[in-house]
């Protein structure tokens, strides 16, 4: 395997620049560079000479990290820099004329961490969201599942399917132990178990997802034509994003826009109008997009005199109460200008409220959706078994529901079943 490096720090320049390195030939292309290198995980200053000429390149501080007990599992030096350009650009000009070593692609580190078992899938998406959080919020969960959250929960369901595994096993292959239950009794109780355990997946993956703290809130603005939507957009993000135009149609597109706002990520989109009656062609793919939003949206503000679209969570808006006339209409969730600004405050405000049923609660573990895809699989299968008087039929969707968790954290043990089930039931004594 290649030895890899990379400044890990952010671009130069900068006051430091933290190159590593990791891979077999990690310590001897440090030593090669800096003639000695400090004792394990001990900080160290040293002259860095190019191998080839001797010039000196910097002085550095360096940090060697013996693996496996290192960020990436294997031999790990860190080079830390003066953080000029030329400086780093130098450095890495004088690694990569050493035999065996090469530029690190980008996550290279983080997936020979994955590889080497330092972390697992889980822990590696977290810490990507981690790395692009932008909000309080994103940077909490991003947090809890880079330390382990997602995995710990999955590890507690894997360890309860375990045990009916292991009882399942243990009835099929060793009935004749006079430790292993073989009623019908014992099956009804690997059903009731399945089936609780089903629920308790049900439960966590029935919370909001994390894309929406880490993508923002889609909140689709939505309407007949000219009924104030790209001025509205304009207003709540304030600058000008859509054009706005008196004549009907002018949006063709979906505009996006997004937003932070009080700490909660929000992507804002601005829709064609809504109408069935268009015969131009380009404007009939707009109102398609249109449509297409809102079947997608998180929250729909409807900007319409008509009745709103179904969805489960949407605002009435009464976007001209400027106007003499439409002071005041019934129905209506908010009156707004957004000519004058009235209202503009009471909706983000509205919105924020709404916020709080939407998005993953704080003090809780939440799913991306490949893992919620995935317990959702696992769920299934416990409630197909949990249907079944076949035991062999038990044992088949337990052993999906196994594989299913595996593929959340990218890690399969197949002996952790007999392993359970020889400490359990006492077999092979």
């Amino acid at each position: 395997m290649d030895t890899i490096f990379a400044v890990s720090s952010g671009a130069p320049p900068a006051a430091i620049a933290v190159l590593r390195l990791s891979g077999p030939r990690a310590f001897d292309a440090a030593a090669l560079l800096a003639g000695t290198l400090p004792a394990p995980r001990r900080a160290g200053l040293r002259p860095l000479h190019d191998p080839a000429n001797g010039e000196l390149l910097d002085r550095a501080l360096i940090l060697a990290f013996p693996g496996p007990r290192s960020a990436s599992g294997e031999d790990l030096v860190e080079l830390h820099l003066h953080g000029g350009r030329a400086v780093v650009r130098a450095v890495e000009a004088a690694l990569a004329a050493i035999h065996g070593l090469r530029a690190a692609e980008p996550g290279e580190f983080t997936r020979r961490a994955l590889l080497n078992g330092r972390l697992d899938l889980s822990e590696a998406e977290g810490l990507g969201d981690l790395l692009m959080a932008e909000t309080e919020s994103q940077r909490r969960m991003a947090t809890r599942a880079a330390e382990g959250g997602v995995r710990r929960q999955v590890e507690q369901w894997a360890e309860r399917l375990l045990q009916l595994a292991a009882q399942v096993e243990a009835q099929l292959d060793h009935s004749d132990e006079d430790d292993v239950a073989g009623s019908a009794d014992s099956l009804d109780a690997i059903r009731a178990e399945a089936a609780a355990l089903a629920q308790d997946i049900a439960e966590v993956t029935a919370r909001p997802p994390t894309e929406r703290l880490r993508d923002g809130l889609r909140v689709v603005l939505a309407g007949p034509p000219n009924a104030g939507k790209s001025t509205l957009l304009n207003a709540m993000i304030e600058r000008d994003a859509a054009i706005v135009s008196p004549i009907a149609g002018t949006t063709r597109d979906r505009i996006e826009a997004p937003v932070v706002r009080n700490g909660t990520a929000w992507l804002l989109i601005d829709t064609a109008g809504l109408t069935d009656s268009s015969t131009d062609p380009i404007e009939a793919i707009g109102v398609g997009r249109a449509r297409a939003a809102l079947d997608e949206a998180d929250i729909v503000l409807w900007l319409g005199d008509e009745s709103p679209p179904p969805h489960p969570t949407f605002l009435w808006l009464n976007p001209r109460c400027d106007v003499p006339g439409r002071e005041a209409l019934p129905a209506r969730d908010i009156a707004l200008s957004a000519v004058t600004g009235e209202g503009v405050d009471a909706l983000w405000l509205r919105l924020d409220a709404l916020a709080g049923d939407l998005l993953p609660p704080p003090d809780l573990i939440a799913f991306n959706a490949r893992q919620r895809d995935l317990a959702g699989a696992a769920a299934r299968s416990l409630s197909i078994a949990a249907a079944q008087h076949d035991l062999l039929l038990v044992a088949e969707e337990l052993r999906g529901a196994r594989r299913a968790f595996d593929s959340i954290t990218g890690r399969t043990d197949v002996e952790a079943m007999l392993d359970s089930l020889f400490s359990r039931f006492c077999i092979g004594k």
